[in-house]
């Protein structure tokens, strides 16, 4: 059970809510998740409009999405921590309004500092809001097929939240103007903050010390490390500047694991590795977000620039997305009890790497319908089992005192392997993109006008149909990248992942001896 910090030193036990305060409950939990994870793709339709009334330049327009997702993925795990420590549904609410806060000045932004500023803040609020959101899952509702249907409902709106931020953004955009996908938060975040204490419990408090350090070095690794394969994509792997980010990066990663090592309470509970089903788990983890992040930034790529596609239409072009991804939590939510976890993660994997496979036979004389619709359905499915399946296996045997870190660890594999991951893509899509162009060249001086060849001269960009050419070229180079993570992950799924009689008693609503969370 749960129990209520007072102001006096003896807690006051309370009991779960009924099957209406359960629902109420997780619709409070589910928004919150929902706006923390759209945040990550509804500016992408959004950034030409940025670039334009903002002056930004090409190479730091891209900081509009890492300074949200590299703030949030780094300090994912010092917010699951907080929620351990002061309680989750206040840190909860503290995360909320601060997303709020941000949301609103970004949309009030005049400069490009002021919005990277305003993004890299929102990222601080959602980590802190995300994690604990995860662990209020667990401390809300029953072990068995009660929360199996919560973790559903929390996954297919992880998995999908990127998907439903695209239409999303593509509608603000096209209807209103670039500012409204962020301002749009503001009364969805006061919403949550108003509803949370009055159908959520808090939970018991863990006395403990907030690993600064630990965070600070993680997130400093990481940002240095995405840099540096941005920066391949853009100078080369010679360049000295890769280079010196990359040696960085490994020292202060270096650091992180020295620290976490040492210290007698750290933001990484290393023994959680010791457990290799949570260990694959993470691993897992790590290589499907790389490819859903990917497949989500090129597709979006290809549709406008290749297939023509106004950004509304774009983002109605990726609404079956979601709702494939629910289809497929519905599904292993449903027959988790019966088969366990890991049919459905090797399953899930492997669908998507079906997918992924299939979207590599893109060309330029590609439709939406005959080449795009379908690996992306494929794909959505396998990720709807996945991620129901992960989120399970992560927390099975956790503490409850270590609940927000094991929630917290998840959620930044996720959020880190997608900005990892996503980095790699890109330089992958930028060194074949260059080949091809280099092919494309002398073909389009052979039949440019001389207007044509001196805006080329001026710009070194190619018009279409050639640009197309260099565009498909790219993406294809990419999804194979993409679709070699998630066969890493099946792997993964089928040689390390071990499901015990006692994980199965667990899912069906039983009790073993200081099993669950």
């Amino acid at each position: 059970m749960s129990s209520v910090p007072q102001p006096t030193s003896a807690p006051r036990t309370t009991t779960r809510q009924g099957g209406g305060g359960n629902a109420m409950a997780l619709l409070v939990i589910a928004s919150c998740q929902l706006m923390v994870v759209l945040d990550i793709t509804i500016v992408n339709i959004a950034l030409p409009d940025i670039q334009r009334s903002l002056d930004f330049s090409t190479t730091s327009l891209a900081w509009v999405v890492n300074a949200y997702t590299l703030t949030f993925g780094g300090l994912l795990l010092l917010g699951g921590r907080t929620g351990d420590i002061l309680g989750r549904r206040r840190m909860f609410v503290v995360g909320v309004l601060l997303f709020v806060l941000a949301s609103l000045l970004g949309g009030l932004a005049q400069n490009e500092a002021q919005l990277l500023a305003a993004r890299a803040l929102q990222g601080v609020g959602g980590a802190i809001a995300s994690p604990t959101a995860l662990s209020l899952v667990s401390t809300t509702f029953r072990e068995g097929p009660e929360r199996n249907r919560a973790f559903g409902v929390f996954a297919a709106v992880s998995a999908g939240g990127g998907a439903i931020g695209l239409l999303a953004g593509g509608m603000l955009v096209e209807w209103l103007n670039w500012r409204w996908v962020l301002f749009v938060n503001v009364p969805i975040g006061l919403l949550i903050a108003l509803a949370t204490p009055r159908w959520i419990k808090e939970s018991e408090r863990h006395p403990g010390r907030f690993d600064v350090t630990g965070a600070l070095t993680s997130t400093v690794g990481m940002v240095l490390l995405v840099y540096g394969f941005i920066r391949a994509a853009q100078e080369g792997w010679r360049d000295p500047f890769t280079l010196a980010s990359f040696a960085a990066a490994v020292v202060f990663l270096a650091l992180f694991v020295l620290v976490e090592r040492r210290s007698r309470q750290p933001i990484t509970p290393l023994h959680m590795f010791a457990d290799r089903n949570r260990a694959g788990t993470y691993g897992i983890m790590l290589c499907l977000a790389a490819a859903i992040f990917g497949m989500f930034f090129f597709l979006t790529l290809f549709v406008q620039n290749v297939l023509g596609f106004s950004p509304l239409a774009a983002g109605f072009a990726f609404l079956p997305v979601s709702a494939v991804i629910a289809v497929g939590a519905g599904l292993a939510s449903r027959f988790l009890p019966r088969y366990g976890p890991k049919p459905f993660m090797v399953g899930g994997a492997v669908l998507a790497a079906g997918g992924l496979s299939w979207l590599t036979q893109t060309d330029v004389h590609s439709t939406y319908a005959g080449s795009v619709l379908g690996p992306m359905l494929v794909f959505s499915l396998g990720m709807g089992m996945e991620f129901v399946s992960l989120t399970l296996m992560a927390l099975s045997n956790v503490s409850p005192r270590e609940t927000g870190a094991a929630s917290g660890l998840l959620n930044a594999t996720q959020q880190v392997g997608g900005s990892l991951g996503l980095s790699i893509l890109v330089t992958m899509f930028g060194t074949a993109s260059r080949n091809e162009a280099n092919r494309q060249i002398p073909a389009f001086l052979a039949q440019a006008s001389p207007a044509e060849r001196l805006r080329f001269r001026r710009t070194g960009l190619l018009p279409a149909p050639w640009s197309h050419e260099v565009l498909t070229a790219g993406v294809t180079a990419a999804f194979v990248m993409a679709a070699i993570f998630t066969v890493l992950a099946a792997l993964i799924a089928v040689l390390v992942i071990q499901v015990r009689a006692s994980d199965l008693e667990r899912l069906k609503g039983g009790s073993t001896p200081g099993g669950g969370v």
